[in-house]
């Protein structure tokens, strides 16, 4: 099964006739045409200069979803770029270039570096997309169709056997197509498996060898889809584990051991000079990856090489610093500023508050899946009321745009979409500050909108703080710790503050009190004032 079809304008008759070439120096854009994409889906696949958007092919996509790579859309997009070059180069470096994958890659790689026109980092780029590539597909030859002729090959199956349409092997995607062919798709389903399927495939079980790092990584990805840890804890422990497997290429994964948690972890505290913090979450994921994924516990470590954080006071703004970094924000990025300080809640709370969530009747807040899962209700600002409406007014017309032009609703948690299919399209569970861009789910691959990014907001406060000469490193946190010391100087009962703030414990409340503003430290008059 060829991932070139016998069609017309299929991938190489596409970029020899009418889709432009890719310079690296001045990039012209892919002039509309038929694409490469899944036949008989409607998918284009290329990129169209008046979209003002750049796509990536489907089989790019697809390629990348399945080695359990994680990109941005503009690394997608750049990969899909240095990949459709490739075989570009293939095709008009002749058979010889091509009837080695390697020595292709090899070949097209040194033609970047001499070219002048790629610079190192792009050669890098290309370098890490060609190895996905590399691992990702199979069956590589040439096949001779007259002025078609060009390099075939097809991707890996990436899902376990069991029953499928069309007339070829489960989990493979025909890319282009051949006359009469069909379509294949991954796994059994109509498409990309979502994320409740994807992880129930091996979650419980053990790695068993197979698949290299990328297939240690997609079981760890599993076990820990399975066990609902957040999106971020994921990214960061896959990402400690695949560093970790590197530190490790020169034993087999078979072999590992505590003797090579000890290395790695000794190495970023000695050589890398990572904090404390960073060393326990990169040791947090070794624990998970050793008992979890390779079945066997690193039970004689987790007491005893754990780092000891130091003891730290927050960074806490005066009333008078507040007002002059509020004073210089407005729009939709103030109203966010000024609900972490009002209300106390962390940034990703934020981020993630719906329109259900605001009671105006009641006057309070619902904070959904706060950290530990756990819920709790906070204030709302009165100050903040007629701001927050006419906020809602102009997310609505957003809202109603995205549902003439046909846009996916907002991601749910858990499996309330497969409970209530049309609930991502309600109103009520729109996010209350959605983002200006159409992104695609790193799960399942849908194109939604999802909200506003953290990084938006956190350089927001960064360039406030500068605008009002505030000289103590603030970030969104710093909201939080100065509403909970400004609520204790004010009279505050500490155990309001403490549930207000969602503190499992009184003392993580009480350590605002260490830097309430009073006469002195603690309240002692120093002697040189006396």
């Amino acid at each position: 099964m060829s991932v070139l079809g016998g069609k017309a304008d299929t991938l190489f008759g596409g970029l020899d006739r009418g889709w432009g070439v890719l310079d690296y120096t001045d990039v012209q854009w892919i002039r509309e045409g038929t694409g490469v994409g899944l036949e008989g889906a409607g998918e284009r696949g290329v990129v169209r200069r008046d979209a003002g958007s750049r796509e990536v092919p489907t089989w790019v996509r697809r390629l990348v979803l399945a080695r359990g790579v994680r990109l941005s859309e503009k690394t997608l997009y750049w990969w899909g770029v240095h990949l459709s070059r490739f075989l570009k180069h293939c095709r008009c470096a002749g058979r010889g270039a091509s009837e080695d994958l390697a020595t292709a890659v090899g070949q097209f790689l040194e033609a970047m570096g001499e070219g002048g026109t790629a610079k190192p980092f792009q050669v890098e780029q290309a370098r890490q997309a060609l190895d996905v590539f590399v691992a990702g597909v199979e069956n590589w030859r040439w096949r001779e169709d007259g002025e078609r002729a060009g390099p075939v090959f097809r991707l890996k199956a990436t899902s376990v056997a069991g029953t499928h349409g069309g007339n070829g092997p489960a989990g493979v995607e025909r890319v282009g197509g051949e006359p009469g062919a069909g379509r294949e798709v991954l796994g059994s389903g109509g498409g990309p498996r979502r994320s409740g399927a994807d992880a129930s495939e091996g979650a419980d079980v053990a790695w068993d060898g197979t698949g290299g790092l990328a297939g240690l990584l997609k079981t760890m990805r599993n076990a820990l889809r399975v066990r609902h840890y957040r999106l971020r804890t994921e990214e960061a422990y896959l990402q400690w584990a695949e560093r970790f497997g590197r530190f490790c290429e020169d034993r087999d994964a078979q072999d590992w051991g505590g003797r090579e948690a000890r290395r790695f972890l000794e190495h970023l505290a000695l050589e890398r000079n990572v904090s404390a913090s960073t060393q326990n979450q990169a040791f947090s994921s070794l624990l998970f990856l050793f008992g979890t994924v390779l079945g066997r516990p690193l039970e004689s470590l987790a007491g005893t090489i754990r780092a000891r954080r130091p003891e730290r006071l927050p960074v806490v703004l005066s009333r008078d610093e507040v007002r002059r970094m509020l004073a210089t924000l407005e729009g939709t990025v103030g109203l966010m500023v000024r609900l972490l300080y009002g209300t106390g809640m962390r940034l990703m709370e934020v981020l993630r508050l719906r329109v259900k969530d605001i009671d105006f009747e009641r006057g309070q807040i619902t904070v959904r899946e706060g950290k530990g899962a756990k819920d709790r209700v906070v204030m709302l600002p009165e100050s903040l009321r007629d701001g927050l409406r006419t906020h809602l007014d102009r997310v609505q017309v957003l809202y109603d745009r995205d549902r003439a032009d046909g846009i996916g609703g907002v991601w749910l948690p858990g499996a309330l979409s497969v409970k209530y299919p049309n609930a991502g399209t309600d109103w009520g569970w729109q996010w209350m500050f959605p983002s200006k861009e159409i992104s695609v789910d790193p799960r399942d691959g849908a194109r939604r909108r999802h909200h506003v990014h953290d990084k938006t907001l956190g350089r927001a406060i960064s360039d406030a703080c500068r605008t009002a000469a505030i000289d103590k490193p603030v970030t969104a946190h710093t909201l939080r710790h100065s509403f909970a010391t400004h609520l204790l100087e004010s009279g505050a009962d500490i155990r309001t503050v403490q549930e207000l703030l969602g503190h499992a414990s009184l003392e993580t409340t009480m350590i605002y009190t260490h830097v309430m503003e009073r006469r002195g430290v603690a309240g002692v008059q120093s002697p040189l004032d006396g």
